[in-house]
């Protein structure tokens, strides 16, 4: 049932499709637009109905058409094909059959260690199969772990025409890390009642809940003259900078948060004494909190400017995507649905908030409930990354087991 599984996604990992979020094209790299293609003929190849390719979106879909003759409400599988902000060309997967839960050399040469001290989760995989990096690249099991098991629970449901299932949709999108890849989708054109990203972690996460998420520029412009003149006239907009953020709650950043946190990210600072740029990711799963982190950004620009007696601080403000769970949360059912379909394979459920967004925050705002399914990969977007085949399975089973109670 799985003998396609792992091959299609050493397959589709060793195809470089990482995105670029400079680029003005849709997708952003000409990598996934022919990684596209590929997945557009090895849909046609086992049989689906539909395929094609929109080169206004660069989204991948197809159709199972339903075996049962009553209506049942049809279900589509997302997972993205573009790849994250780390090296990803010449990707060559290791496999580790019967993982006795000691470190991992993955690079001799570079002494690059996968080591159960820096990463406990490892413990998880005793006795399995795990596909590593050779160090040198990300893995891309985000998201291609997602597309192998969509992929393969389609030809398993083509197979076996035994098994009960309604019309079922599959899409496959562009530039999914850069967050744009969803903006374009066409809801409306893709014909499901609801559908699930195959794009989680680790083994049972179910997730419909997500991050309030917005980015702050933060631009400031200083003063330079020479420094031996400068007293009473240099502003100094790198100082200014180190103000701003020092105004923030400096115990509410990544690194000390966790669970239902939200946080504020300083990921890029540049610039000099003459004009300085902060750039900012908010993030809150609570609205009221998500819309407070946005307003006290605003409220620092507000006092700096007022210390220095004119606009030397602005602040240009973007929603990025909001918390799915208040579109998902009117109707739970489509998470009963996947939470028993765990269950009935012996997988228990993990619900939690995702601390981030997936395809799904936007598509569920877009008219298309959309809660996200573990994959199976762990340590996502580096060298790091690994996959265990026992994980991509049963994310397959998953898929096809909600085909199966959805026809019911």
């Amino acid at each position: 049932m799985y003998q396609n599984l792992v091959p299609r996604f050493i397959s589709y990992v060793q195809t470089e499709t990482r995105s670029d979020e400079t680029s003005t094209t849709v997708p952003s790299t000409q990598t996934q637009v022919a990684f596209a293609k590929v997945l557009v003929k090895e849909l046609q190849d086992i049989g689906m109905s539909d395929v094609a390719y929109n080169d206004q979106n660069g989204f991948v879909t197809a159709t199972l058409p339903s075996n049962i003759e009553k209506e049942v409400p049809t279900i589509g599988f997302i997972a993205h094909m573009d790849t994250a902000d780390f090296n990803a060309e010449n990707v060559s997967p290791q496999f580790h059959e019967n993982y006795d839960g000691s470190e991992i050399k993955l690079n001799e040469v570079e002494n690059i260690v996968l080591s159960p001290i820096d990463f406990p989760n490892l413990k998880n995989y005793l006795g399995q199969t795990l596909i590593t990096t050779d160090g040198t690249t990300l893995l891309g099991a985000d998201d291609k772990a997602g597309i192998a098991e969509i992929m393969t629970a389609m030809e398993i449901l083509m197979k076996d025409p035994s098994i009960p299932h309604g019309t079922i949709r599959v899409a496959f999108g562009p530039d999914e890390e850069i967050g744009v890849g969803a903006d374009r989708f066409d809801v409306a054109g893709f014909h499901a009642d609801f559908a699930y990203t195959m794009d989680g972690g680790p083994v049972g996460e179910l997730e419909y809940e997500s991050f309030n998420a917005a980015q702050a520029i933060v631009t400031i412009q200083g003063k330079n003259v020479h420094p031996g003149t400068a007293k009473n006239t240099m502003v100094n907009a790198l100082k200014i900078a180190l103000a701003f953020d020092a105004a923030l709650p400096q115990n509410e950043v990544p690194e000390e948060t966790d669970g239902s946190e939200g946080f504020y990210h300083l990921y890029d600072l540049s610039g000099e004494v003459e004009e300085a740029k902060m750039v900012y990711i908010i993030r809150d799963h609570d609205h009221d909190k998500f819309v407070a982190r946005k307003e006290m950004i605003q409220g620092i620009a507000t006092k700096l400017n007022e210390k220095y007696q004119t606009e030397r601080v602005t602040v240009e403000l973007k929603d990025q995507y909001y918390n799915m769970k208040d579109i998902i949360e009117k109707d739970l059912s489509i998470v009963t649905l996947a939470k028993t379909a765990m269950e009935n394979l012996s997988i228990k459920p993990i619900i939690e908030p995702i601390r981030g967004g997936t395809d799904g925050s936007k598509l569920s705002f877009m008219g298309l409930p959309t809660p996200n399914i573990f994959a199976g990969g762990e340590n996502f977007h580096g060298r790091y990354e690994f996959v265990a085949v026992e994980s991509m399975e049963k994310a397959t089973n998953v898929i096809v087991e909600i085909a199966k109670l959805n026809a019911q």
